[in-house]
């Protein structure tokens, strides 16, 4: 893997998505970036109305676990509502066990999608995780 390969690939996904796509960011007292959330339209195919998706989440790895990715999500989920998504859903690694964990708790489920990608040689296998926001 590399991350210029990573960046193309990322670029031409999120320029296919249906509609607008959201960047917020996290920052310290410094202004310093922390914490990335990016979301939209889902990029894949669905029966039901598109749903929204969130693409990716990053936080400085330093503060994992200072509650900067549940503020990022919280934030997501609030502007996927006032967008009227009923819906959001994202991948993650299935190896990913933290990650995972992190979703539950911020209300996703797996609903039994998965899929698998071939990074260079190595074959990476994604779950994909739903949440509804409809109350």
């Amino acid at each position: 893997m590399s991350a210029e390969a990573q960046a193309q690939q990322r670029r031409a996904g999120f320029a296919s998505s249906r509609g607008t796509v959201w960047d917020l960011v996290a920052v310290d007292e410094d202004d310093v970036p922390v914490g990335w959330v990016c979301f939209g339209a889902y990029r894949g195919e669905t029966d039901a109305a598109v749903p929204g998706e969130v693409y990716a989440l990053y936080v400085e790895p330093t503060l994992v676990g200072r509650g900067i990715g549940r503020a990022l999500m919280d934030a997501a989920h609030h502007h996927a509502e006032v967008e009227r998504f009923a819906t959001l859903l994202l991948w993650v690694l299935r190896d990913n066990v933290r990650a995972r964990r992190f979703y539950a708790a911020a209300g996703y489920v797996s609903d039994g999608a998965v899929e698998s990608s071939l990074y260079g040689e190595t074959a990476v296998e994604e779950v994909r995780y739903r949440r509804s926001l409809v109350s």
